[in-house]
């Protein structure tokens, strides 16, 4: 989360788009996400995440149960606490304006797996546009996920995310125009 953070706020031109490092996705979807962004956006604001949330049923036979239960875990998990909009947070491939950009990646805390479900809390806080695509995806052998130990500091991220903007301790920033 850091280093994209870092790219998002040093990148230029007016459509920044992030991926994963892997290749897992094809970037011949960048034309859908495009074409996405173009459709919602709003005064040079939106934002538009690539999803795979298609593949689910198919991804679920190809899952151990304990992959299958955390992932439906993790969904219920942000949806409860973070994001309603988007089904899939945590497909890497995101297309955003830079006006978004700037707002966004400024007001991030999370620096590790869960950062994009802040990126997203923020957003729909402060109602700025925000797009699902689905894209095309594969698994990409070599993951440095640890899904038992990786799934609890995700879960006490998106709690403790929830908490920390409820109680005022992070802030929003006010929508520039």
């Amino acid at each position: 989360g850091g280093a994209v953070r870092m790219g998002m706020l040093k990148a230029r031109g007016e459509n920044l788009l992030f991926a994963d490092a892997d290749g897992a996705t094809t970037f011949e979807d960048l034309v859908k996400l495009e074409e996405n962004l173009k459709e919602i956006e709003v005064d040079g604001h939106g934002l538009v995440c690539g999803s795979r949330a298609h593949l689910e049923e198919e991804s679920i036979a190809s899952r151990t149960v304990i992959r299958t239960i955390l992932m439906y875990g993790f969904h219920a998990c942000v949806w409860i606490f973070a994001v309603k909009t988007v089904k899939d947070t945590q497909c890497g491939f995101k297309l955003i304006k830079r006006k978004t950009a700037q707002i966004v990646f400024k007001t991030l805390h999370i620096e590790r797996w869960a950062f994009d479900v802040e990126m997203l809390k923020i957003a729909e806080m402060l109602r700025l546009p925000i797009g699902e695509v689905s894209v095309r995806w594969c698994e990409i052998d070599g993951s440095k996920l640890n899904p038992i130990v990786d799934a609890v500091k995700m879960f006490r991220d998106i709690a403790l995310l929830w908490l920390r903007y409820a109680i005022g301790a992070w802030k929003l920033p006010e929508k520039q125009e």
